[in-house]
């Protein structure tokens, strides 16, 4: 058989010989399967698809369930009589995939998607995916990274359950779940029927004895409710609110009669009040001392808009006799270079050919031009 051996060579001196000193011997392609295993676990845990936040939760009652697994092998019988004894009544899917040789982990992954994009109409509850024992290339397909990230990416919780008890794939530690066996499958998919109906009993049996003793409660209390006076005479309680209702009615008259009694008293001396300070006299005085006040405002008035006039015209003159253009109304003129803007008052103000302005009375203007000096 072919092997692969590990270890070192060395000189025979004696001879003169090399000689390979074996430390570790082992099937030829066994050895590469494993370190490959091993590295791709490395791989796949580094991205965290192994960690359990990522681990979906298996339905405790699941209706509908896929098998994906090789329609010739032991393990499908194997998957559905576990199911079945223990969960009859769940329905069962299969899906035949190849389990190993090439291409097998790529089929296998292929049927996973194609599941999950028709699970709007399948309505899947879980999928198992598995095989029964083998030896490593057996069982490769299970560890290859197609597959391993078809179930992470799967959003139907996935059962691993490959191989034996001792045989440990990369589908196992990607799954949302594993069974050690395609048996065990059984187990971790569905709830046992008969703990299920030992728990339903035990429940029913709890229920029955909590409204027993509810209803025995109930009845005790209904029992003192009825030994009430109130239910021995049910016009008891009617008759002590009409007691009620007639001592709150004289309550208020009385109440009543006196708030009245106080207001008539407070009436009166008001108006004894108002009588004695004779309100029209009163009215009378402060009528005559409104009219004198509003003579005196008048005329006061009047002498302010009177000074304020003489005021005014006399600011009104002053300001006529200041006007610089008042000269015109006696026959002067005004007269300015157009040019610069200034007034001409020398010779030295104005150039031949500038154009002058002048300015008459009723703002009339006159332009003419400087052809001598």
């Amino acid at each position: 058989m072919a092997v692969l051996a590990t270890g070192h060579i060395d000189v025979y001196t004696v001879g003169g010989k090399y000689q390979l000193y074996v430390d570790k011997l082992e099937p030829e392609g066994v050895g590469a399967l494993q370190l490959a295993f091993e590295q791709m676990v490395k791989k796949l845990q580094a991205e965290g698809l192994f960690d359990d936040v990522h681990k979906k939760p298996i339905p405790t009652y699941p209706e509908r369930i896929g098998i994906l697994t090789s329609e010739s092998g032991a393990a499908v019988h194997d998957i559905i009589e576990s199911i079945h004894h223990r969960w009859p009544c769940v329905k069962l899917f299969f899906y035949p995939v190849p389990v190993q040789g090439e291409g097998a982990a790529e089929k296998i992954a292929t049927a996973l998607r194609y599941i999950n994009r028709r699970n709007k109409e399948l309505k899947l509850d879980v999928l198992i995916v598995g095989r029964g024992g083998g030896s490593l290339e057996d069982l490769w397909a299970f560890n290859e990274e197609v597959l391993a990230r078809a179930i992470f990416d799967s959003k139907i919780p996935v059962i691993s359950a490959v191989g034996h008890e001792v045989d440990f794939t990369v589908a196992d530690f990607v799954a949302d779940a594993r069974a050690s066996t395609p048996t065990k499958a059984g187990v971790v998919a569905v709830p046992d029927m008969q703990e299920v109906l030992g728990q339903l009993v035990g429940i029913e049996r709890r229920l029955t004895g909590q409204t027993k003793a509810m209803v025995k409660l109930a009845r005790q209390n209904l029992e003192i409710i009825l030994a009430n006076a109130l239910f021995r005479n049910p016009l008891l309680l009617v008759q002590n609110a009409e007691q009620q209702l007639d001592e709150l009615g004289a309550e208020l008259a009385e109440v009543t009669k006196g708030l009245l009694a106080d207001a008539r008293q407070k009436i009166s001396t008001a108006y004894e009040l108002i009588i004695r300070i004779e309100p029209h006299r009163l009215l009378g005085n402060k009528r005559d001392e409104l009219n004198n006040w509003r003579y005196r405002i008048e005329k006061r008035i009047s002498e302010i808009v009177g000074n304020c006039r003489m005021q005014l015209t006399a600011q009104a003159n002053r300001l006529a006799g200041l006007n610089p253009k008042s000269v015109l109304q006696r026959g002067y003129s005004i007269t300015t270079n157009k040019k610069t803007g200034l007034l001409v008052k020398t010779l030295e103000d104005v150039r031949i050919g500038d154009l002058l302005i002048t300015e008459l009375t009723d703002e009339n203007l006159i332009e003419s031009k400087v052809t001598k000096k």
